[in-house]
């Protein structure tokens, strides 16, 4: 749910939730105070004003009663008294009164306004407004009997009604407040809930953003969320990521940096330290003779080719691993070139007692796309390998050509020594060497097979190796296929 919803939803809650809870109070405070004065009202209780109004008046028909009945009992003023003190708490008075003289009177009422309240007393059985006594305002009720000697009597029943004014008082106060505290509360929760959900992200953000700037690059941020905040949270995730990769990498290369630079000391050392022993060797004397100085010349020569040679891979290795040797690819007939190379390295003197086979080369033009000469130095640079490590009499080479659906697969098979089980994930790597005791005698750089994978990942393609100790090994590497090539194709428009 994105924030923009969220906050939406928060604001119709804001309104909604509020009327809802105020309804249901109102409902409430209404059955609380007003009970049955609403018809539709279902409570089975009635609200404490209501039942000191219903004992009220039943203390007021009880004495009416007793008028009619036996009137002669009002003349009792113990039971006056005590009838006063039972209507005193629901705020009632009344006042007999015996052919206009009082009798007696509550003693909540002031003596002063007795008359004024029996002389506008109507004679009825209907509550009506009075005129102020106590309170603000109360009701007033009169009845007629007659006395035992036939003499009139009257009884004047009033009611305080201003708990029924204070109520309404109360209960007004109530609605507002709870409103009031409806809304607080609502907006607060709610606010504290949409808040939290944003906040929170933001502070999980800010401790990420502490520990990267403290070098701390291992902890993921994972914010868990779909919204505006969780697509910063996975931005931020993968500026991590992508900041500790680079970091990691930087202090690889720095790692590979030393190994280079420990590796190239070694590697240039050793034709250097033979050049230097040839030319000791010419200074002090030691070749007197014609064929000795010949001899040591023709060392001094193959030692300097050696270092040509390891100059010119870890130049181009590291213009490869810098990504600073542009490629010039062109469709290429990837059969007439392997024939034309396989025929040209038949000739090669280095070659003459090494068996060459081809296949795969028949057909149709097959076409890649290709630097044709960097793919001559993949080719090379797999024979050379091949070459060091031949160990039979009868020395084989094999060449093959392959078409998939989308790819052209070359492999160049020796029948060499092998290389061990463990050797081959590490074939491809610089200066690593399967057999390091051979480089004496191979001057092998450990470079060849590492352009290799660099060369053809230039073009992309893909390299990998099999091998068995004993029976040699085969060295293959993937080109993409230019589509429509095969059956297709004019041969006329590849080159070869």
């Amino acid at each position: 749910m994105s924030i923009k919803t969220r906050l939406w939803l928060s604001y119709i809650a804001m309104i909604v939730v509020p009327v809802v809870c105020f309804g249901l109070v109102a409902s409430t405070l209404v059955a609380v105070f007003w009970g049955e004065s609403f018809p539709r009202e279902k409570a089975p209780g009635k609200p404490l004003f209501r039942q000191n109004m219903d004992r009220r008046d039943e203390l007021f028909a009880g004495v009416a009663f007793l008028a009619q009945h036996d009137a002669e009992r009002l003349l009792d003023n113990e039971l006056l008294t005590e009838t006063d003190e039972q209507l005193r708490p629901f705020g009632g008075a009344f006042i007999l009164a015996k052919e206009g003289a009082v009798l007696f009177a509550s003693s909540s009422l002031a003596q002063a306004d007795l008359p004024k309240y029996m002389q506008s007393a109507a004679v009825e059985e209907r509550p009506r407004q009075w005129p102020p006594w106590e309170s603000d305002r109360h009701v007033a009720r009169t009845y007629a009997f007659s006395f035992a000697d036939k003499s009139q009597g009257t009884l004047y029943f009033l009611a305080d009604d201003s708990s029924l004014f204070s109520s309404g008082i109360s209960f007004f106060a109530l609605m507002i407040v709870s409103f009031l505290v409806i809304i607080g509360l609502t907006n607060g929760i709610l606010t504290y809930l949409v808040s939290k959900s944003i906040i929170r992200p933001l502070y999980a953000l800010k401790q990420a953003a502490h520990e990267i700037k403290e070098g701390h690059l291992e902890r993921p941020v994972q914010l868990g969320r779909k919204d505006e905040l969780g697509e910063l949270g996975e931005a931020f995730e993968e500026m991590r990521v992508r900041l500790y990769d680079s970091i990691r990498m930087q202090l690889q290369y720095e790692e590979s940096r030393k190994e280079l630079i420990a590796s190239i000391s070694h590697d240039l050392k050793t034709p250097i330290t033979g050049i230097k022993a040839c030319v000791e060797a010419v200074l002090d004397g030691i070749a007197d003779t014609q064929p000795k100085r010949e001899k040591y010349m023709r060392m001094i020569a193959s030692k300097s080719a050696q270092m040509d040679r390891l100059i010119d891979e870890l130049l181009l290795y590291s213009r490869l691993d810098l990504n600073r040797l542009p490629f010039h690819l062109e469709p290429v007939n990837i059969r007439a070139y392997l024939t034309d190379w396989v025929q040209a390295l038949r000739l090669e003197p280095g070659m003459s007692d090494v068996r060459l086979n081809v296949a795969g080369t028949e057909g149709g033009p097959l076409a890649v796309m290709a630097d044709r000469e960097k793919l001559h130095r993949v080719l090379m640079n797999m024979i050379d390998n091949s070459m060091k490590y031949m160990d039979k009499p009868l020395k084989q080479i094999d060449v093959r050509v392959e078409r998939t659906a989308d790819e052209v697969i070359v492999t160049i098979a020796d029948n060499g020594a092998g290389i061990a089980e463990e050797a081959m994930p590490h074939i491809f790597d610089r200066f690593y060497r399967a057999d390091p005791a051979r480089n004496t005698t191979t001057g092998g750089s450990g470079l060849g097979l590492a352009i290799v994978k660099q060369l053809v990942e230039g073009h992309g393609g893909r390299v990998w190796a099999r091998s068995e100790v004993g029976s040699g090994t085969d060295i293959c590497f993937s080109l993409p296929l230019q589509k429509g090539t095969e059956g297709g194709a004019d041969e006329a428009h590849i080159d070869r």
